[in-house]
């Protein structure tokens, strides 16, 4: 007799997602090699074995503004998804992030009696905190990655569990960056530089020239220096280089590579980062950085106004003080950027602290995310 598959229905909505959904998918598959994945997701989730019906890319948008210039297309999809879902029904529906696509989906498919789980908490102790009364609408059962979000959820009555970041279970404790130098054949002497401009192609678009420029500050200083630039994709890449041709940079010592951010943050003296998941793993691999972003004007403005906290940063936050230096939007200019990280460089007091200060964090967030969270999962399963 052929056995039944059971269907999960999985959308995430860009790179970091793609990661932890992949964990948690192939954690699921190793306890009930009967599921099967639909839904949007990205190479790694493709990889566990999903079928895709819209690409990922379509959702990566960030921002009011941003959204809503692409507001049709993506309501479309989510419509067509919705859709999907009801006339085959999975046997439960998992959010990965992507909050402002996935809870109206989740509202949906939960009023139908679907099990909806959310994975990954939105910040709503950051921001927006309003959308818990929609979170408990919409959402089954929240995992959260953060210790202190739990209580948020339970004081609103909504199922939740701590499963801590998978990040903090792939990751070495003790990164070697002399090992990760001599891999990448790069001298010890040679001070190096990692900038991340982030994953979606509207970051590289805001952050590429601001990095080129910060390069040219830098190398003033330092000559010998070197940038390494882990790009998530073909677009944007071509987008940085572009940056680079029109900042007359040709010459400058880049070395654009494709994905390998945690190797070029290992191999890094210093790191320039974007805001977003990417600074996690910067803390988790106990290098210093910078944190910077920069979004259209009124969105910025738009978010400014919903914050609660002083920092945006996810070191920042979960340490809840700043013990990284953040440039924001207007503060994001070259000289800024240049002189926080040659301040980084000269201040060894500061980066051992920092590394004693990230250890502890790496400490408190491995908690054996994927199969924690495939626990959750799994309980929500018919019985094999």
């Amino acid at each position: 007799m052929v056995q039944q598959k059971i269907v999960i229905g999985i959308v995430a909505g860009e790179a970091s997602g793609d990661l932890l959904a992949s964990h948690l998918m192939a954690a699921l598959k190793l306890a009930r090699p009967d599921v099967e994945f639909v839904g949007i997701g990205g190479p790694r989730m493709q990889a566990v074995g999903m079928q895709v019906l819209f690409p990922m890319e379509k959702l990566a948008v960030f921002g009011y503004v941003e959204v809503l210039r692409h507001y049709r297309e993506i309501t479309g999809i989510r419509r067509k998804l919705r859709a999907h879902f009801l006339a085959n029904r999975p046997a439960l529906f998992i959010a990965v992030d992507a909050p402002d696509f996935n809870l109206d989906l989740e509202l949906s498919l939960k009023r139908h009696g679907i099990p909806t789980i959310h994975y990954v908490s939105p910040s709503i102790w950051a921001w927006r905190g309003e959308r818990i009364n929609k979170i408990k609408r919409a959402v089954t059962h929240m995992l959260a990655l953060f210790p202190h979000e739990p209580k948020l959820y339970k004081a609103a009555g909504v199922p939740v569990d701590y499963v801590g970041h998978p990040l903090a279970d792939m990751l070495p404790e003790r990164p070697s960056r002399d090992r990760m130098r001599e891999t990448m054949r790069i001298p010890l002497t040679v001070k190096v530089f990692a900038f991340l401009p982030g994953s979606r192609q509207s970051e590289v678009r805001q952050l590429a020239r601001l990095y080129v420029e910060t390069a040219k500050l830098i190398l003033q200083h330092l000559p010998e220096a070197r940038f390494l630039v882990p790009l998530a994709s073909r677009e944007t890449r071509m987008i940085f280089e572009q940056a680079i041709y029109d900042c007359t940079a040709e010459d400058l010592p880049f070395s654009l590579l494709f994905g390998h951010a945690q190797d070029a943050m290992t191999a890094a003296d210093a790191v320039l980062v974007a805001s977003g998941t990417a600074t996690l793993e910067c803390a988790l691999l106990k290098r210093p950085m910078v944190i910077t972003y920069r979004l259209n004007a009124l969105t910025w403005w738009m978010m400014k106004r919903k914050s609660y906290l002083p920092y945006f940063g996810l070191p920042n936050i979960l340490c809840e003080r700043f013990v990284v230096p953040e440039l924001m939007q207007t503060d994001a200019i070259p000289e800024n950027l240049a002189q926080a990280l040659l301040n980084l460089l000269h201040d060894q007091d500061a980066v051992t602290q920092l590394e004693q200060t990230f250890t502890a964090l790496h400490q408190t967030l491995r908690q054996n995310t994927a199969e924690k969270a495939a626990a959750v999962v799994l309980s929500y399963l018919p019985a094999a």
